[in-house]
């Protein structure tokens, strides 16, 4: 199945099973917004709460805040955001339609690289076993000739990008001949540059109303309650602020379902160090943070780091961890090497003093940071995408199967009478009232058993009992498996134990110790 149908399975299967639904969809939807149904709402939970434990449970120098949306207007002034928080636009005259003229170079540099694997994918199918990769990859003329073409147009891009060079930046995409994907031509307007933050009044009359912002990150937000913390936690250097929270931007070219919104949700946490010791903590919170993608089993082959071609302007280090998804890999994480620029801008501008005392070098100064910063929606899409699979089985038979991490899934154990009658629904509630204390259960009892399973397997249930007639007697039930559809008979006092462990958030801590 090609990978566009997939996702768009993906999609239709998330509003069919109660994960994700347009916003405002008896109104015909809202254009890059998205509600978070029963099932997503709790597999979103589950992906926050393993972050926010993996920071604050596993590291005691980290600790979380809550800092509030609205922030004084002057804030956005000093980070940058006012003046420099901008995306490169460009409309196709024909279609009339908006595209970021950065993201059309990056396809156009994926569609190098696609070039490449398909040739790669020919030769490995031409030869089997024998087919050295590494040699082919380094002396095929075709695979040499679209990686030089590659390597020219992304140096060329980053240039551009480093220039803030905006006339260049057109003429890269008018002699890649990039084609408006709708229209077909390359009748292109000039490349502007389009500020991305949400503006809204606060003030209880049109006179008096002062502009401010919808937050476009939560990182300010730990700016500038970082020495409130610090004082208040008795906190040393190096220590870490955890938050998460919802951010607004107002992007022009929104797309792949809930990849890019404009209304997300962010865990961001800044690390704060001493100066000069920056970049061995930056090495060290990449391979922090890729541990804790890893540990949920999708294959380290999934992920890969990606390093800027253009360092944001508070930067001197900054890498994305980049997923698999069915559109290629995108960036699901950003580790950033922010240096002081934050901190001593709120300095600046607020002409308070915020730097920090340190007591064993008898010295204040202002810390550098590290940030980690990932978006809830593109981890949730990720999840989606890696565990969504459809199955043949045996006797011509398929199924739909969500294989969640059984510590992030909505649901962790179903609890099914075999028929609505004989005690058996009694029964059933019984148990499902001993174990809803411990993780999340759900009770069906309408269709067949088959019928249930497959519901429950459509939502990445990973376990499922029957209670039948035999329950009655032996107290004992039929405990089925999601993954392997493997059924055994289990005691009900032992459910518990059974199955808390592996459905729980620390059995997916313990594997980052």
């Amino acid at each position: 199945m090609a990978q566009e149908d997939t996702f768009k399975k993906i999609v239709s299967h998330c509003k069919e099973y109660g994960f994700v639904f347009p916003s405002s969809d008896i109104y015909d939807g809202l254009a890059a917004v998205y509600d978070y149904g029963q099932n997503g709402v709790e597999l979103k939970n589950n992906i926050k709460q393993y972050w926010w434990q993996s920071m604050v449970l596993l590291h005691e120098n980290i600790v979380g805040i809550d800092s509030a949306i609205f922030m004084h207007p002057t804030i956005w002034k000093a980070s940058g955001h006012v003046d420099a928080f901008n995306d490169p636009l460009i409309d196709n005259r024909d279609s009339k339609k908006r595209y970021r003229a950065d993201v059309l170079i990056e396809d156009q540099l994926a569609k190098y690289d696609e070039k490449i694997e398909k040739e790669v994918a020919k030769a490995k199918k031409r030869f089997g076993e024998s087919f050295d990769e590494a040699l082919f990859r380094q002396t095929n003329p075709r695979v040499l000739e679209h990686a030089q073409e590659r390597d020219a147009l992304h140096a060329r891009f980053e240039k551009a990008l480093n220039d803030n060079d905006l006339a260049e930046i057109k003429q890269i995409i008018l002699d890649e001949e990039i084609v408006c994907p709708i229209s077909g031509t390359r009748n292109w307007t000039d490349v502007r540059q389009f500020n991305l933050m949400f503006k809204t009044e606060m003030g209880s009359t049109a006179e008096g109303a002062s502009t401010i912002y919808l937050r476009p990150e939560t990182a300010q937000g730990i700016f500038v309650n970082y020495l409130n913390v610090q004082k208040t936690g008795r906190m040393k250097v190096p220590f870490g602020i955890a938050q998460i929270g919802k951010a607004f931007r107002n992007e022009i070219v929104a797309r792949q379902f809930i990849f890019r919104m404009r209304e997300f949700e962010q865990m961001e946490m800044q690390f704060f160090v001493r100066p000069g010791t920056e970049l061995d903590w930056f090495k060290k919170w990449k391979e922090t943070r890729m541990a804790w993608h890893q540990a949920l089993g999708f294959g380290a082959e999934n992920y890969r780091f990606h390093d800027h071609e253009k360092l944001a302007h508070y930067a001197n280090a900054a890498s994305d961890v980049e997923f698999r998804m069915p559109f290629g890999f995108k960036e699901v994480e950003g580790i950033h090497s922010r240096t002081n620029f934050d901190l001593s801008q709120h300095e600046k501008y607020s002409g308070r003093s915020i730097k920090y005392f340190d007591p064993e070098a008898n010295e204040s100064y202002t810390p550098y940071v590290i940030e980690t910063s990932i978006g809830v929606d593109r981890m949730f899409l990720s999840v989606m995408c890696h565990s969504y699979q459809e199955e043949q089985l045996e006797g011509g038979d398929t199924r739909v199967v969500l294989r969640l991490p059984a510590a992030l899934a909505p649901v962790k154990l179903a609890v099914l009478p075999l028929v609505k009658k004989d005690g058996l629904p009694e029964k059933a509630r019984e148990i499902m009232d001993d174990l809803k204390f411990h993780f999340n259960c759900k009770y069906e009892e309408k269709d067949t058993i088959g019928k249930r399973y497959r519901r429950m397997d459509a939502i990445g249930t990973p376990y499922c009992i029957t209670v039948d007639h035999e329950t009655l007697t032996d107290n004992c039930v039929t405990l089925r498996d999601r993954d392997t559809m493997e059924q055994q008979r289990v005691p009900v006092g032992q459910l518990r134990s059974l199955i808390e462990d592996k459905v729980s958030i620390t059995s997916l801590l313990k594997k980052l110790q």
